[in-house]
């Protein structure tokens, strides 16, 4: 294993299981049928356990840090865009023109966009953690060297430490990167030994050519990593890419700050599936926010056993799909912290009326 220091998790504190508990005797308690609001009942309860507190408290503070990079392998016909559309939609963030901004506005979330490897020069408000313009072909050579992944790994630290230290309650991981899917899908497809037919997607919207020349780009990327897959950090570098690693860096980070995190699409699940290998435990502070078109996305969700909030076929990335779900784990904190018991209303439970004894002869 790599031992550089910025690259080792101390271990995970899991999310507080007393609160869980207080939470779930709590929505016995409120008024409606035992387990009516389905999923928003155990929402309720992951968000009590990760706040450590019952009722739980509505998040003031969510945060969506967007990371984004370029990958040497989307000039080889894996995406249907070409590779400036990164850098140009960076300007797009910060002009708050794109959908995350738009999401972002109806949900009281903020939005901050963090320059990996764009593969241009941008604004400097941006690419304080910026560790090299573009990562490498994974095809055909590595993404990173050691020095750059430790760095990346390290970037995505320093940004979760950040948004913590500055008052964010809920992290949203985003990306941007033409071409990032086919790293993402290595990453998951390398993790879970599947077939790269099963488990490439369309990304962008690619034809029938783009789609072979993504899966041959992801099937030689897999015969490299090969030898690496048992190692996180060094399947970043050969396979991943700096953005990857950034992103890894920053869930595994705001699991070990418990800081609850919504994942968004494949690339930030396949992020998160790395996240797990380098901090065993991680997956406890995360809900995933939706379930993307992408086949890989399916494949990373079930090894990390998150159940999708949405399934709205959505792809589009830069954290949109969990921004959509954020009013539902909103709603899931305010349904049990602020309906009133049966005690509290007065509602009989049904358990407590009087049941009259049929007379006997």
């Amino acid at each position: 294993m790599t031992s550089e220091p910025d690259v080792i998790f101390d271990a995970i504190t899991p999310p507080d299981a007393a609160a869980r508990a207080a939470a779930d005797a709590r929505q016995a308690q409120l008024t409606k049928p035992t387990g009516s609001l389905g999923r928003l009942e155990t929402l309720g309860g992951w968000v009590a356990a990760c706040q450590g507190q019952c009722p739980p408290a509505l998040f003031t503070r969510p945060r969506v840090v967007v990371f984004a990079g370029d990958h040497g392998v989307a000039r080889h016909g894996v995406s249907a865009y070409p590779a400036e559309v990164t850098a140009q939609m960076v300007a797009n963030f910060l002009a708050g023109g794109a959908a995350v901004n738009a999401l972002a506005t109806t949900t009281g979330a903020s939005v901050r966009v963090a320059d990996i490897a764009v593969d241009a020069d941008t604004d400097p408000a941006v690419s304080t953690h910026k560790v090299r313009r573009s990562s490498g072909s994974i095809d055909r050579e590595d993404a990173l060297t050691e020095d750059e992944v430790a760095r990346a790994i390290a970037a995505g630290r320093a940004i979760a430490d950040e948004e913590v230290d500055s008052g964010a309650d809920l992290l949203i991981a985003g990306e941007m990167g033409i071409g990032n899917t086919t790293p993402a899908t290595v990453l998951i497809a390398s993790l879970t030994d599947t077939e790269p037919v099963a488990a490439v997607g369309r990304g962008t919207g690619v034809d029938d050519a783009g789609w072979a020349r993504k899966t041959a780009a992801i099937r030689d990327a897999m015969r490299r990593v090969r030898p690496v897959v048992a190692d996180p950090v060094a399947l970043l570098r050969v396979g991943g890419g700096a953005d990857l690693a950034a992103m890894a860096g920053f869930l595994a980070q705001a699991a070990l700050r418990k800081t609850p995190v919504i994942l968004d699409g494949v690339v930030v699940t396949a992020a998160a599936m790395v996240a797990e290998e380098l901090a065993p435990g991680a997956r406890e502070w995360w809900v995933a926010g939706h379930k993307s078109t992408e086949p890989a996305h399916a494949v990373a969700l079930q090894r990390l056993h998150l159940v999708p909030i949405l399934d709205l076929g959505m792809r589009l990335g830069e954290g949109s799909g969990a921004l959509a779900a954020l009013p539902v784990l909103q709603g899931a904190v305010t349904t049990l912290a602020n309906m009133a018991t049966f005690a509290d209303a007065g509602v009989s439970t049904g358990e407590d009326a009087d049941v009259e004894t049929p007379a006997t002869d």
